[in-house]
């Protein structure tokens, strides 16, 4: 039977990570084998754990998907020895309006599934009051149960003393405290950390974290507080309708933000995958029946693909007879332009009339409810997608057929109501699941 853990923090930017990576590569090095996860709507850390355990991870996100799905997905960790879920931000962050299942706080999840909280805390610049966070998240909700923390960045010998001491004074058990290690720092962008498949030498670095991870914290006894745990039958499966039977995927270093379980769901449904490369200038597949564009960073790789004139010319030709659909980067590439950071604008496919910027950069950030106003590759009009929306463009022009009335996590419209012209369809969200 599994035992299962959840890592989270007080905040982003802690460690929560680095940790479940040096976890995981530890006890797989032990021989145990590990099943990841990661809580909430985040399309690149999966990929760190699948390069730490040899297993693919998927997301699970309780503001978008419900019990059922979320007991669906989990249940792939059903033959693990230890499963672990990396939570996003703050423990209890999440948005002000329930969800399906939850807010997509961490916190949900771990309730949920009864998996105890491993914190990770960061002490720089304060020593007691450290121990006073970890026990306020310890005590903020009843349903959710603290294993113990490990330090990160501690500076001296003295200052970890202070902070054990003030953690064992409020009942609180320190697994472990870590140094600051700068070659075990994972590099990052503008939308998260640089994706798995673009550092060569990642199992390096996932190796030294576990070497280092290993020599300064109690693996044992992080284990020991692990919940024992038997996944329930999941009454449905996967909520998500394929696109078509055969699909085209834009899949690169431009075009990867893709969700695992979208995937796999599309599989499970009897949906058949190839992809293509736009930056090789590659085309989509003559015999699929959709293409499908997900997000990425088209912005960096903006000048080489409006050079790649047949990839351009092949999309164009196959929108002619079939559906295309692009997310968030794919979007704007299925635009008619995008202008870069350096403020040099490049003609995209003009499959739509979309024209998005990045020399004036705004964030966009957030849960989506998507009405459907019209049809897009897999879902009818009227009904109701979940998705999450990250990008820092910034519309210059969106003059076709809004694609849907779209609402955020409090339930306000928002401008992004993606696009439909002819057979050509576009989204700034994601899509996690629909409702059903």
């Amino acid at each position: 039977m599994p035992a299962g853990l959840v890592i989270s923090a007080p905040a982003s930017g802690v460690g929560k990570t680095t940790l479940t990576l040096a976890l995981a590569r530890a006890w797989r090095n032990r021989g145990l084998n590990v099943q990841c996860f990661k809580s909430g709507p985040d399309y690149i850390d999966p990929a760190f754990h699948a390069a730490a355990t040899g297993r693919a991870s998927v997301n699970v996100d309780s503001w978008a998907m419900d019990r059922g799905t979320i007991s669906h997905l989990v249940s792939r960790g059903t033959d693990a020895d230890i499963v672990l879920a990396e939570g996003s931000m703050g423990l209890f962050d999440g948005v002000a309006a329930r969800g399906v299942s939850g807010t997509g706080a961490s916190a949900d999840i771990a309730e949920m599934l009864g998996w105890p909280v491993v914190l990770v805390i960061d002490p720089s610049g304060q020593a007691q009051t450290a121990a006073a966070i970890a026990a306020g998240l310890r005590d903020y909700r009843a349903g959710v149960r603290l294993a113990g923390v490990v330090l990160n960045r501690v500076a001296s010998p003295r200052h970890e003393d202070l902070v054990r001491r003030a953690l064992d004074d409020v009942g609180i058990a320190v697994f472990g405290a870590l140094p600051r290690h700068a070659e075990i720092s994972l590099p990052k962008r503008h939308l998260g950390l640089v994706q798995a498949e673009e550092q060569a030498e990642i199992g390096k670095l996932i190796d030294e974290a576990a070497r280092f991870v290993a020599e300064h914290v109690d693996l044992d006894a992080v284990l020991r507080f692990a919940a024992s745990w038997s996944p329930q039958p999941a009454a449905n499966g996967l909520n998500v309708t394929p696109p078509g039977q055969r699909i085209a995927l834009a899949r690169d270093a431009a075009f990867s933000f893709v969700y695992p379980h979208m995937l796999e769901a599309w599989r499970a449904a009897g949906a058949e995958i190839t992809t293509f490369s736009p930056l090789a200038d590659e085309v989509p597949d003559v015999n699929a029946d959709v293409c499908w564009l997900p997000g990425g960073y088209p912005e960096l790789h903006a000048g080489k693909i409006a050079a790649n004139t047949r990839f351009r010319s092949g999309l164009r030709a196959f929108a002619e007879t079939r559906p295309v659909h692009g997310e968030c980067g794919g979007y704007m590439v299925l635009g008619t332009a995008l202008t870069d950071a350096d403020g040099v604008r490049h003609e995209m496919t003009g499959l739509l009339g979309l024209e998005t910027s990045f020399a004036k950069r705004r964030m966009h950030l957030g849960y989506r409810l998507a009405t459907l106003a019209v049809s897009m590759p897999g879902h009818h009009a009227g009904a109701r997608l979940r998705g999450h929306e990250f990008h820092y463009s910034t519309i210059l022009a969106q003059p076709d057929t809004p694609l849907a009335v779209v609402h955020d996590a409090t339930g306000a419209v928002i401008a992004e109501t993606g696009s439909q012209r002819g057979r050509a369809t576009g989204t700034f969200f994601h899509l996690i699941a629909e409702d059903r």
